[in-house]
């Protein structure tokens, strides 16, 4: 079982207390107190840096109590083009049109997909356990299926998991195994540890290689299933608590000089 990291007498800045209360985003909360919408203890502030203890101190926005709010834990089968942000400066698309529900707290991506990525993205208001299954320290098996350009071979599967740096990233693929192959294309099974920027994509160009298609279909214990794309669904308690046991487990027994 995870320990869970709580508020109890836990200090924060003004802002990032509201985003640890659930009630929105640390950014939000920002423009919240910025704006004079904020209280604590009955007087205005306008500090977001301000500390407060979220057990001992009553914060009100727009005059209005903000209490924790209970801890939501959800999967969602990220469709290609949407980007994982709360708001894009650009005006493209986000993951959160696929979290319109009113039952919903505020909520933040666990990780991320790049745009043309698809599937299984996490997203919770539980700011602790977000951290621990997102930490490298977690190594976390994440499975992609991946569709290039090529035909591959042995040779390209063995180079991927040897690894290639890029622009002074290294960048390896744990395992990598070809499951099934057209005339002019492939598809790739392939597990990370660790989640580099476009690491899947970047390993690939350096070998030449485009991507068609990155659908992430696993994250440690959890399977996308037949999730249908654009839609999300609550994690189960025993879902929850086989990440937590595939966290602990990689932590206790990673080895910090492999």
């Amino acid at each position: 079982m995870r320990q869970d990291i709580g508020f109890s007498g836990a200090n924060w800045g003004l802002a990032r207390a509201l985003s640890k209360l659930g009630f929105c985003s640390r950014k939000q909360g920002r423009e919240l107190v910025l704006a004079g919408r904020v209280q604590v203890n009955g007087k205005m502030c306008r500090e977001p840096e301000r500390r407060v203890n979220t057990e001992r101190d009553r914060i009100d926005v727009d005059s209005t109590r903000i209490q924790t709010a209970r801890k939501v834990y959800i999967m969602l089968n990220k469709p290609r083009g949407l980007v994982t942000t709360t708001s894009d400066e650009k005006g493209r698309a986000t993951v959160f049109e696929c979290l319109m529900d009113p039952g919903l707290p505020a909520l933040s991506a666990v990780g991320r997909l790049d745009k043309a990525s698809e599937g299984l993205l996490l997203f919770t208001n539980d700011t602790g356990w977000a951290a621990q299954i997102s930490s490298p320290d977690s190594a976390l098996e994440k499975v992609y299926h991946v569709q290039i350009d090529r035909i591959a071979d042995a040779r390209l599967v063995a180079e991927m998991e040897q690894g290639r740096t890029d622009v002074g990233d290294f960048l390896r693929a744990k395992k990598v195994r070809v499951l099934r192959q057209g005339s002019r294309n492939s598809w790739l099974e392939v597990v990370l540890t660790e989640g580099k920027n476009r690491h899947i994509r970047r390993l690939l160009e350096t070998f030449g290689i485009g991507t068609l298609r990155l659908v992430r279909i696993k994250v440690g214990t959890l399977e996308l299933g037949d999730l249908p794309k654009g839609t999300f669904r609550y994690l189960t308690e025993e879902e929850r608590e086989g990440l937590d046991q595939s966290h602990n487990q990689n932590s206790e027994g990673r080895n910090p000089n492999s």
